[in-house]
């Protein structure tokens, strides 16, 4: 199965689920089994479902054949090149390739002068008329070439407007951009582009992110913060031609690499191989020199030579266009495609079906739950009136007595509850006090008024790293709040359990490991790129001061946002069973005593009310069952294990 058939096959994946995640739900509201907290989680499983994206990203200096690549892989199906491809610099700001339902085919530029404004790029995506926008009329390859050749303009700037917008200005062109006789430098037109039209990849979630070469990719710091590695797959591009230069090997250690080894999802291409096909040599010499190039590649970047691929992106792409299958094959482009598919979408599916199957079943097990409870207490009823067959009125009053003994000693068990939904509510506060987004603004006014008060670098420095000191204090006092609200919960679940014989799981535990990792992550960048004595001594304070709150700051932020997000949705989906089950049997207790009170007073009642409870019973048999086998399709659906669950059997269920 080639690339394209791989990535429309995990599109189908997630439809697939997303339908059977679907009729879970309505069949959860149907038949009054949810709760809002459910509805709610399942919406949000359904919307990830639909809006699940794939980013691949492209990064290379220039003239490696980046835009090849990506039309050899992607687009060949257009006979043509989409993206440009000729010599020199065809891609000077970031580029994404995207498509999502009810998007229109247009591309979209963001003027270069939105730098000075010191707004981050995501920012900026919310406010169309910041950028010009240009509709594609059609989606033919004429169409889409003249679109995307704006992604290359550029202008004149001064070196002072140049270094405002970020770029940096070298005389001799090795640290930066290098100034013309006229003392001016050439600098990208736009800032980023949005290339959006309906290509079939494109509409089953993928996105494709072209990137600048180094002195254009280092001055846009959401991309190196957050773009790049977010990223599911990274394609680094070296030229056999010329191997791995200073300026490749400063891409590769700064933005792809970051300092963390070879990461899952992380390739590196060897492209323009057909140089070496020069006619005089053996093909068995092609490929020895080929092997070596590739080992001296994985030397230079301290990679498994496993992890580069060989290819030839112009031969593919001519191969694909002319259904030359053996020029396909010799440019070496298929084995890079099934590298990135089993090294992207199996990661990638994996975590999508995890997430989602820790949603539905943890919902599908609740409602169980909640329908055994059902189950239990109409049992007890059925057991109860069929005792009082031929019994007379005292026994049926000693019976009212026992459920009203029963339905006092819930009451005063539920003045428990009450205290500790107070005091969940206290640890709830406290936590968010922790984690929440005004504590985060007052770090970050604090950080903020530290730095512009410095007049050293030293105390710039400092004022930084008490930042991440600061973020991952709070996130340590959440964790302790975490703890104390899952104790606390622990021992009320166990309480209602073994006095009131609710069905309880101890409630699902929550960890702020992967919040933790992102700041490790975040500062590891930060002391790559500002935290140093080179940047430190050479940066304006004020300059300083505004590169780490548009960048590190921002990053912080977004980290906090999913934080906050995920833990009240835990907090919701932590308290829902207990509600849940505590509604339930309050409403059983009174079921039960209006029963008996209506068989009290005309005794004529009983068998009419036992058959109707016999009803009741094959209706929740009935209910559980179909509960099950929409758990079991949602494990189907997403191809994981189905959990063998036995059946109730109708007669064993019976009471006689």
């Amino acid at each position: 199965m080639n690339l394209v058939d791989q990535f429309s096959a995990y599109g189908k994946w997630r439809t697939t689920a997303a339908e059977a995640v679907g009729r879970l739900r309505a069949w959860l509201a149907r038949n009054e089994v949810g709760d809002a907290q459910g509805e709610l989680r399942l919406q949000y499983v359904l919307d990830r479902l639909r809006d699940d994206k794939l980013t691949v990203a492209f990064v290379a200096e220039f003239s490696r054949g980046k835009s090849e690549l990506i039309n050899a892989i992607f687009f060949a199906d257009y006979g043509d090149r989409i993206l440009p491809s000729s010599a020199g610099r065809t891609t000077m700001c970031p580029t994404e390739l995207k498509w999502s339902a009810g998007d229109r085919a247009e591309i979209r530029l963001l003027p270069i002068a939105t730098r000075a404004t010191h707004t981050g790029v995501s920012e900026l995506k919310r406010y169309p008329e910041e950028w010009e926008i240009l509709p594609l009329e059609d989606a033919s390859a004429d169409a889409l070439q003249s679109a995307l050749s704006r992604v290359g303009e550029t202008r004149r700037a001064t070196q002072d407007e140049a270094r405002r917008f970020g770029f940096r200005v070298d005389p001799s062109g090795t640290a930066g951009l290098r100034p013309g006789a006229d003392g001016l430098v050439e600098i990208p037109s736009w800032r980023h582009a949005v290339i959006q039209f309906p290509h079939p990849l494109l509409e089953q979630g993928l996105v494709v992110l072209d990137t600048p070469g180094l002195n254009a990719i280092g001055a846009e710091p959401e991309l190196t913060l957050s773009l790049l590695p977010n990223a599911h797959a990274v394609l680094f591009i070296l030229a056999a031609d010329t191997g791995v230069t200073q300026s490749d090997l400063a891409v590769w250690r700064e933005y792809v690499q970051g300092g963390q080894g070879r990461q899952k999802g992380r390739l590196v291409v060897l492209n323009k191989i057909d140089g070496l096909w020069d006619g005089l040599r053996e093909q068995a010499r092609i490929d020895e020199e080929i092997d070596r190039q590739v080992r001296s590649v994985a030397d230079t970047l301290e990679v498994d030579p496993a992890a580069v691929f060989p290819v030839s992106a112009q031969k593919g792409l001519v191969g694909r266009i002319q259904d030359d299958g053996g020029l396909l094959e010799r440019s070496r482009l298929p084995v890079l495609e099934r590298a990135l598919t089993e090294d992207l979408l199996p990661t990638k599916q994996e975590i999508v079906r995890d997430g989602t199957l820790g949603e539905t079943d943890d919902l599908a097990g609740q409602a169980e739950a909640l329908l055994e409870a059902r189950l239990a207490g109409l049992r007890e009823q059925l057991q109860e009136l069929t005792d009082l067959r031929g019994k007379n009125q005292s026994v049926i009053e000693y019976m009212m007595r026992k459920i009203r003994t029963e339905k006092d000693e819930f009451e005063r068990g539920l003045q428990k509850y009450y205290a500790v939904r107070s005091v969940f509510t206290s640890l709830t506060n406290n936590l968010l006090a922790h984690l929440g987004m005004d504590a985060l603004r007052d770090e970050t006014r604090r950080t903020r008024a530290a730095m512009l008060e410095s007049t050293f670098s030293r105390g710039l420095k400092h004022a930084m790293e008490g930042y991440f000191a600061s973020l991952r204090a709070n996130l340590k006092l959440s964790t302790d709040e975490i703890g104390e609200i899952t104790s606390m919960l622990e021992a009320m679940y166990k309480r209602f359990a073994v006095e009131h014989g609710l069905k309880l799981s101890p409630p699902e535990a929550f960890s702020t490991l992967r919040y933790e990792r992102e700041l490790d992550r975040l500062e590891k960048a930060f002391n790559r790129q500002i935290n140093n004595t080179l940047v430190l001594v050479t940066t304006e304070k004020h300059a300083l001061t505004q590169k780490f709150f548009e960048t590190v700051a921002m990053q912080a932020r977004r980290t906090f946002e999913l934080a906050n997000r995920d833990v009240e949705q835990w907090l919701r989906a932590v308290m829902s069973p207990l509600e849940t089950q505590v509604r339930e049997y309050q409403l059983q207790l009174k079921r039960r005593l209006e029963s008996v009170k209506r068989i009290h007073q005309a005794t004529d009642t009983l068998e009419d009310r036992v058959e109707e409870l016999k009803q009741a019973e094959v209706q929740l048999l009935r209910q559980i069952e179909e509960l099950r086998e929409l758990a079991a399709d949602i494990r189907a659906a997403l191809g994981a294990a189905t959990t063998d669950i036995p059946s109730v059997p109708a007669a064993e269920a019976r009471v006689a």
